[in-house]
């Protein structure tokens, strides 16, 4: 099933055109991060987090390998080698009538994927941390 939202979003994991990922993204989108127990608020730090994880995350073992998307909700399934290690993770992502993305959910396996997803993009968002926003 095809859908406008899910559609751009592969769009951006393929170009990495945050003026196309900030199009999606509603203002008061929610980001819940697989190791921040506390969902991230807004369009900004939401972006920060995508745009890190797709730096850690798209390389050339990047892949969605299952895909369930309905009328204002999807799940991409995907699997990626970093360092070696085989991770694999799902993105919930929710949106609303016109298409803005308010919800994105990630989870990962296995632990030492997670460990090491964790090390990589707590190095970027700390050294990103001085773009945001007050």
């Amino acid at each position: 099933m095809s859908n406008k939202t899910i559609d751009a979003w592969h769009q951006f994991v393929k170009t990495k055109d945050m003026g196309l990922l900030e199009s999606i993204l509603a203002d008061t989108v929610s980001f819940h991060s697989p190791v921040v127990h506390t969902p991230q608020l807004g369009k900004a730090i939401t972006l920060l987090y995508l745009q890190s994880a797709h730096d850690v995350l798209a390389n050339d073992t990047f892949m969605y390998t299952h895909e369930l998307v309905g009328e204002d909700f999807a799940v991409l399934e995907f699997t990626v080698e970093v360092k070696d290690t085989q991770v694999n993770g799902v993105d919930m992502i929710s949106w609303n009538k016109d298409g803005k993305i308010t919800d994105f959910k990630v989870m990962i396996r296995p632990l030492q994927g997670i460990n090491i997803i964790h090390q990589e993009m707590a190095a970027r968002l700390q050294a990103a941390a001085g773009n945001l926003p007050n």
